[in-house]
């Protein structure tokens, strides 16, 4: 990613979690980066593709913490508890995410975790699966896929409606599905 890049995205998350998507304006995001709405247009092409951008960055450095925190791990339970639990502290820390889950300010993103989220689920449950199959070989791809998929969702549920036993309960369902 270039340093253009970067910074586009970062003044455009900043806006959005201020503002929402519907808020946004290209033009602001210019002028935070300091640079010319011309630039913005030529790096993402439209509003709609910046979002779109936005929601991708911010799933990669969710997925880049979960990653470590699944690799650093001495037993695979314990990599799964440690990455729920990074991925739930670091949306309560992150503005954007914040306002994203509750509905402040930047509820119009809220479809790219739901109804269009298939971009990010995808990605998320890729990180999932790759550290299913590497501590349960033996399962079937179409069990790990529904495993690592159920992972996600489960997780995505917790944030969108916390409750207290939110990493356990991601936890215990994936121990479910994993006993044989």
């Amino acid at each position: 990613m270039t340093e253009l890049t970067r910074s586009l995205l970062d003044a455009a998350v900043e806006l959005i979690a201020a503002h929402g998507s519907r808020g946004l304006r290209m033009a602001e995001v210019a002028a935070k980066a300091g640079v010319s709405r011309q630039t913005v247009y030529n790096e993402f092409g439209n509003k709609e593709r910046l979002v779109q951008a936005v929601a991708l960055h911010k799933t990669a450095e969710f997925l880049d913490g979960v990653r470590a925190q699944l690799l650093s791990a001495p037993d695979p339970l314990e990599g799964l508890r440690r990455s729920i639990a990074f991925a739930f502290d670091l949306a309560a820390e992150d503005p954007l995410a914040r306002s994203v889950l509750t509905g402040a300010n930047a509820e119009d993103m809220l479809p790219l975790l739901t109804t269009k989220g298939r971009p990010i689920l995808t990605l998320a449950t890729s990180v999932f699966a790759q550290h299913i199959r590497r501590h349960w070989p033996a399962l079937p791809d179409a069990r790990v896929r529904l495993v690592a998929d159920t992972i996600v969702r489960v997780a995505l549920s917790h944030l969108l409606t916390p409750s207290s036993r939110r990493v356990e309960s991601v936890v215990q369902v994936t121990e479910a599905l994993l006993a044989d």
